[in-house]
């Protein structure tokens, strides 16, 4: 029953980014920048399948399963959460293109989160080794980018029209409150990841000098 909540996430998610890619293709000019930027937001469903999937995958690791997928656990969600974090992310891009990158702090969400999702996808290769003190570092800068980024947002909602006295329309008409934290949900997947990997490395090496 544990895993339930997790897997309808990854139900939900995928069926909803199966309606919201229909949305997209069935507008005149189908798979076009202009529908992507103004039909329904892959993204979203994306993200709420990949939260189930980290869940359920959460289950097997915290019971002591060594691997993942045939691939060791840290290294399987190093990869994951680079993946989650480089395609959020690319939807970040899309919106804050589509938003002519009024502010300035609106390239961090495209500068910052791509160069992590490189360096922990780095981690989840086979044989990489060693202190990974900078992609730890990119990691918690991508956990306050969700917190301060949520803080913007929530600027861009007082702007509108009527600001927060007006909130049920403008959260709907503003930048989405719910988009930055994802950063900071999958920044903190990748530094359990890393953990989890520094874990296995150090029983790996511990195993090989008993041997010895």
């Amino acid at each position: 029953m544990a895993t339930v909540p997790y897997a309808t996430a990854c139900a939900v998610g995928a069926a909803g980014f199966g309606f919201h890619a229909y949305n997209v293709l069935r507008r005149p000019g189908g798979l076009s920048w202009a529908n992507l930027f103004y039909a329904a937001p892959l993204g979203a469903p994306a993200a709420l399948a990949l939260a189930g999937v980290i869940g359920l995958a959460a289950r097997p690791v915290a019971a002591g399963a060594p691997t993942l997928a045939g691939l060791p656990s840290g290294r399987a969600l190093c990869g994951l959460a680079a993946f989650g974090l480089a395609g959020t992310s690319a939807e970040a891009a899309l919106l804050h293109f589509r938003g002519a990158f009024q502010h300035p702090a609106m390239w961090v969400p495209v500068s910052v989160p791509p160069v992590t999702a490189v360096m922990l996808a780095g981690a989840a290769l086979p044989g990489a080794r060693g202190p990974r003190r900078l992609t730890n570092a990119l990691l918690t800068a991508c956990t306050w980018l969700g917190v301060l980024g949520m803080g913007f947002h929530a600027r861009g909602v007082a702007r509108q029209m009527g600001g927060w006295r007006n909130w049920s329309q403008n959260l709907l008409a503003g930048p989405p409150l719910p988009a930055p934290p994802s950063f900071s949900a999958l920044a903190l997947a990748g530094r359990a990841a890393l953990a989890l990997r520094a874990a296995q490395e150090g029983s790996s090496r511990d195993r090989m000098q008993g041997a010895a």
